[in-house]
């Protein structure tokens, strides 16, 4: 199937497909189902090989740090930092703000996607 006639089944411009397919543009999940109708599949094809999501049953350590992650995000602060880093249109630009980040805080975490 070309971009524009997923772009037509979707009710959008094929640049605005090529968006997507770029990771310019962030596909929501309601969207993400009507693609994987367009394309004869189901959803979960596009979650393949991902790896498990922490059980936060299973470790208090991983919810109390989500509960730490979104008091955070919550903060003027927070909110601060997320707002001016999407503002931040070049990848590269942004991990390493984000290596910076690790470096000056002392965290030693792998990063995502390296």
């Amino acid at each position: 199937m070309s971009q524009e006639q997923l772009g037509n089944g979707l009710g959008l411009t094929f640049q605005q497909v090529q968006k997507y397919e770029k990771g310019l543009n962030r596909i929501g999940a309601g969207r993400l189902y009507h693609i994987a109708k367009l394309l004869a599949i189901e959803p979960a094809f596009f979650f393949q090989g991902l790896p498990e999501v922490a059980d936060t049953e299973a470790d208090p350590r991983v919810a109390h740090r989500q509960q730490e992650v979104s008091a955070f995000m919550a903060s003027p602060d927070g909110y601060a930092i997320v707002m001016a880093l999407s503002e931040i249109t070049d990848s590269n630009v942004r991990r390493r703000i984000l290596d910076l980040v690790r470096a000056v805080g002392g965290v030693d975490m792998p990063a995502e996607g390296h």
